[in-house]
């Protein structure tokens, strides 16, 4: 009898906690729209548009099968003919008004011209689920054959912030896109791992929690967490290619990003930023950023055909 009943409180806390997970899960990887009662935290939007940094802009939204769309803003260059152009992706949670003007800026000041991007689920394009750089690859193949159709000058560079890393690598280790060069700023190692450290941080125990919402992650998107390895992914990785990282980043050590950077297979440089931490970096020092992605871009233009 007493066998029995702690079995039954096994089996009950067993599915309570996976109850809890799988409703925790759904509630990060989805959004509520304006006016929608729900799970999740409000859809985000674009805050800053890129004429109060100076910029002129024209947004598009590129269809997309399902029917949905991406929105972009696209920043011409400052005068004359482009230098090249830059396809910019935001982290998980942000947008191109969030995240992307900032750097938008310089690569305009070099007279890159610069294509923000929403992935789907925020800013002003559909949908309201995030996958963390899993099913925003295919977002990254889209706006990268988007810019190949409308003949936009070469070089062709890759920017992309924490999820915006992930997704790039992802896009191209699976997906085939071929970019000349990219920049990867705050890359995680593997979601399971970034998952982990957010408890470490916050000092909760984890308890196989992660892997939980991992799991249940994946289930409700049909995708896997546990193959979710930009690690594995730089393996692929055969163009140049810029790491960018503050040493003071919470969610990603060092050690981490470093092992990522020696499976870089093409030429890299690691530029680290002492006083950084898992925020855009351009803000923290924008001259060390600056010079650092110019030295990327620039002898890939002076050799373009």
């Amino acid at each position: 009898m007493i066998v029995k009943q702690w079995l039954r409180w096994g089996l009950m806390a067993v599915v309570g906690v996976n109850a809890i997970a799988a409703t925790v899960a759904y509630s990060i990887i989805h959004y509520r729209v304006p006016g929608q009662l729900g799970l999740g935290a409000p859809k985000p939007v674009n805050t800053k548009l890129p004429t109060e940094m100076g910029l002129p802009y024209v947004t598009q939204k590129i269809p997309l099968r399902n029917k949905g769309w991406l929105e972009t803003w696209q920043i011409p260059v400052r005068q004359g003919e482009s230098n090249g152009t830059v396809l910019l992706f935001p982290g998980s949670g942000g947008t191109k008004g969030q995240q992307l003007l900032a750097p938008a800026k310089v690569f305009h000041a070099l007279n890159y011209e610069a294509i923000l991007v929403d992935f789907q689920g925020v800013g002003g394009s559909s949908g309201n689920r995030r996958t963390v750089g899993m099913k925003e690859a295919q977002d990254v193949v889209t706006v990268f054959n988007h810019a190949k159709r409308s003949k936009l000058n070469r070089p062709i560079a890759l920017y992309g912030v924490s999820m915006g890393s992930a997704a790039i690598l992802r896009a191209i280790a699976l997906e085939k896109v071929q970019p000349d060069a990219v920049i990867l700023e705050l890359p995680f190692v593997r979601l399971v791992d970034s998952v982990k450290q957010r408890f470490q941080v916050f000092k909760v125990p984890n308890f196989g929690f992660a892997e939980l919402l991992v799991f249940w992650g994946s289930l409700q998107q049909g995708v896997n967490g546990f193959d979710h390895n930009p690690i594995t992914f730089a393996k692929q990785i055969h163009c140049p290619a810029l790491v960018l990282q503050g040493e003071r980043d919470q969610w990603i050590s060092m050690s981490e990003v470093q092992s990522l950077v020696n499976n870089l297979r093409g030429p890299k440089k690691l530029v680290v930023f002492p006083n950084g931490g898992h925020q855009l970096l351009v803000t923290v020092d924008r001259t060390r950023w600056s010079e650092s992605v110019k030295s990327l871009l620039n002898p890939l233009h002076d050799a373009a055909p």
